[in-house]
């Protein structure tokens, strides 16, 4: 990371705590990140440690027990319900394990949706989820159902719908995990690619470590905190 650059991302002493079986359990414990524009970092970590949840708080969908997510420096936690729910539309995307893409629509109309949302006409919207459908090769399959297509093509078009406002973060929570190794590979290195095209900050969970190895910084999550860790290569 460059000196002197104001993070876009960061999470400032952020601790999660859960009552499970009448115990209280403290999964994230103080956990510090700076993430600067355009980068591109992974958190890696075993199952159970807490990185869904962290992702999960980084993109505000979950609340953090104690500290703060600051994007370009505004704490994120301090808006109220529907600042925080447009800020969430308008300047995150966000790619799952499972696409969760709305199976009664096409591929078109499941990219158009965070446009809508965002109150945009419905020819401004199709003409926006066309583009990045497009560019990620898809042209083809606009009027396909997510039923209709392959697992792959399904993340390609959960992508498109991250993409299709521009946000300049995307949070991805283990993006390969239901996906075959060689399918895998082609959805991490379209991620990549749209970083590079649309300058997009990257935040990446996963167990892949194929993925993990083309990142720019790596970050594990053991015992609640994060520590900085070699790209490739066997963790000290």
């Amino acid at each position: 990371m460059s000196e002197g650059v104001e993070p876009v991302l960061e999470a400032r002493s952020i601790t999660r705590r859960f009552i499970k079986d009448a115990q209280r359990v403290e999964v994230l414990r103080g956990v510090d990140l700076q993430v600067r524009r355009g980068e591109a970092v992974v958190i890696t970590g075993a199952s159970g440690v807490g990185k869904s949840t962290l992702i999960h708080i980084l993109g505000a969908l979950d609340r953090p027990s104690e500290g703060a997510v600051l994007y370009e420096g505004e704490d994120v936690f301090r808006m109220d319900d529907r600042s925080l729910a447009a800020f969430r539309n308008r300047r995150i995307g966000f790619v799952f394990q499972f696409h969760y893409l709305l199976s009664e629509l096409t591929a078109l109309e499941n990219v158009m949706v965070p446009a809508l949302i965002l109150g945009l006409s419905r020819a401004r919207a199709r003409e926006k989820a066309e583009a990045v459908l497009e560019s990620l090769g898809l042209g083809d399959r606009l009027t396909h159902r997510p039923g209709e297509l392959s697992g792959g093509e399904q993340q390609r078009v959960a992508i498109a719908r991250a993409l299709v406002l521009r946000p300049p973060v995307v949070l991805a929570d283990e993006p390969t995990g239901n996906l075959d190794e060689r399918t895998g590979d082609r959805v991490s290195d379209l991620l990549l690619e749209m970083r590079e095209v649309f300058g997009t900050t990257l935040v990446v969970v996963t167990h892949n470590m194929r993925l993990a190895s083309k990142m720019d910084r790596r970050l594990e999550l053991a015992e609640g905190r994060l520590r900085e860790r070699p790209i490739s290569g066997p963790d000290p």
